[in-house]
């Protein structure tokens, strides 16, 4: 293979690779009846991160949380918000849940969670 062929082969594979380690959104909007939840599951290995972010129209419980035997573990907690957002670094390997929970009245959430 001749320099040229090498280095055509190099730019056809590059974009490939850049894909293949690119993150994409997995994005939702659904309106909660009271006491209803929605949730965005993930698979996340320790070390990997995933950006969030999310509002809603009336208060709304969100955590992010995951099941160890009986136990439910809720790295992060928020009670009453209308909106939050961030990049979310699992410790341990694990099934996440990102959880939104209508309070008292309706609640029509939207956002997105990373997803590779």
């Amino acid at each position: 293979m001749g320099p040229m062929t090498r280095l055509l082969a190099i730019a056809l594979l590059l974009p490939a690779l850049a894909a293949a380690e690119s993150t994409s959104r997995q994005s939702f909007s659904t309106t909660l009846a009271p006491g209803q939840s929605h949730e965005a599951c993930s698979t996340l290995a320790a070390g990997d991160s995933r950006n969030y972010h999310w509002k809603s129209d009336a208060a709304v419980d969100f955590n992010i949380h995951y099941h160890d035997g009986n136990k439910v573990m809720t790295p992060v907690e928020r009670k009453g918000m209308r909106g939050d957002g961030g990049t979310f670094k699992a410790k341990v390997a694990q099934d996440y849940c990102w959880m939104w929970s209508a309070r008292d009245k309706p609640a029509k959430v939207s956002g997105s969670v990373d997803s590779k």
